[in-house]
């Protein structure tokens, strides 16, 4: 059958995985016992006509989205597995937030923990490749030197950062979903019925890929910023911080390519990102992959047009998810 490109994304959680299609997230975590727990949420669709769905403008929207959703299923696959008694402590912050807020203390916690997040990746990666290379300013005297070594700087910093975490036991397993997740997505591509067998043989590298995602702001964000002066550390970082929503709006058109094209230029742009893919994602056994199966099905059910094609796909699926 010929190859079809998915639309369908995904993300590995603590034993668990989230499918994201055009109208449902599904998230489904192995419980300690065993038990695969399926949660499923509607998404809410933009307004027709929207400008948060003009190109560039929807890769921010794009991001901000994932973060969030990100950031809900991570904390709802962590509470099956957080220590006896735990649950019921909480610290004097929450208390005093679930006294002033209620409802939306959940919701105020998401976005507080996006914004570390974010900081936290900006400082990191956009802020001290800044300072570092500022250092150098004595020895290389023009912007386009300056650029190319903060570039280098941002990758070393980035690859050094992965494969710290990748040694991570907890983490380690988190990137064995990551692999079953893109497993299960390329079966699917393949117009295969999505059984442990036939999941198993494909590829764990996927072009559309937050970690290709990531390499092309890197990339793309090198480019742009050799072309701005090195005025000051303060400078340079503002007009980052100012430029963000350009280079991941950027970033977001080229993975969308990356995604739906086997031309030649495009794999040579997606084949370092696939590389990089060998860092966080691993190897995963036939129980995490039946979790992808099972997030899958369930926003195949809710895809008419993605799973018509697929006619043995809803049955076998069924069969596998339990």
């Amino acid at each position: 059958m010929k190859k079809k490109y998915t639309s369908i994304g995904g993300q590995a959680l603590i034993e668990g995985i989230m499918m994201r299609g055009s109208k449902e997230i599904a998230i489904a975590v192995r419980k300690p016992d065993g038990e695969i727990v399926l949660k499923e949420d509607p998404i809410k669709p933009l307004p027709q006509n929207s400008i948060l769905k003009w190109p560039i403008v929807r890769g921010s929207v794009a991001l901000i989205s994932s973060m969030i959703v990100g950031i809900k299923a991570l904390t709802y696959s962590a509470e099956f597995f957080e220590m006896e008694g735990e649950a019921e402590k909480e610290s004097k912050f929450e208390k005093w937030l679930y006294e002033k807020l209620g409802d939306k203390t959940d919701n105020v916690l998401v976005i507080f923990s996006m914004v570390l997040a974010m900081l936290f990746a900006f400082g990191l990666f956009g802020v001290l490749p800044t300072v570092i290379t500022n250092f150098f300013k004595t020895v290389v005297h023009n912007r386009w030197g300056l650029a190319a070594l903060e570039g280098l700087m941002k990758i070393v910093l980035f690859l050094t950062y992965v494969i710290a975490i990748s040694h991570m036991k907890d983490v380690r397993r988190v990137f064995e979903y990551h692999g079953a997740e893109h497993k299960t997505i390329h079966c699917f591509e393949a117009g295969e019925a999505l059984t442990v067998e036939n999941i198993r043989k494909h590829s764990r590298l996927h072009p559309r890929c937050g970690t290709s995602f990531i390499l092309f702001v890197l990339v793309i964000s090198i480019m742009i910023f050799s072309l701005i002066s090195w005025q000051s550390i303060a400078m340079r970082v503002g007009l980052k911080l100012v430029l963000l929503p350009v280079v991941a709006g950027l970033s977001y058109e080229l993975l969308k390519v990356a995604g739906k094209s086997d031309g030649r230029i495009i794999k040579a742009l997606s084949y370092p990102g696939l590389q990089l893919q060998k860092l966080t994602t691993k190897e995963p056994d036939d129980k995490q992959i039946e979790v992808a199966i099972a997030a899958m099905v369930a926003v195949l059910a809710t895809e008419p047009s993605e799973a018509h094609q697929y006619e043995t796909v809803t049955e076998v699926v069924a069969n596998e998810a339990h």
